[in-house]
């Protein structure tokens, strides 16, 4: 117990701040999706209407590159490098941000 002495202060402090950033990162998670959804019903409203005309083909074909699966691994791993670069402060921040997903 007297070796993890120097970390415990790491570790509650990387748990605090884990969970703080889990429990924001859910809640503007939510927060996009829901405006997210109201904008394509307003899109499609507009559409239906003969306001607008969407070609999806051509959004998709821009976007898709963007929000690949390997892209948003990557940015998801480089978030997590930067966020958890200090070992014991990593530990503590990793089950603080789990937590903090499960609770937000």
């Amino acid at each position: 117990m007297e070796a993890l002495q120097p970390y415990i202060g790491q570790i509650t402090f990387g748990g605090l701040a884990g969970f703080v950033a889990g429990y924001a990162l859910k809640k503007v998670g939510k927060l996009a999706a829901l405006v997210l959804g109201l904008f394509f019903i307003g899109l499609q409203v507009m559409a239906y209407y003969g306001f607008v005309e969407i070609d999806w083909t051509r959004i998709q074909a821009s976007v898709d590159p963007l929000l690949g699966q390997e892209q948003l691994r990557t940015l998801w791993q480089r978030l997590l490098d930067v966020l958890t670069y200090n070992a014991p402060f990593a530990g503590g921040f990793a089950a603080g941000m789990v937590w903090g997903l499960k609770r937000g």
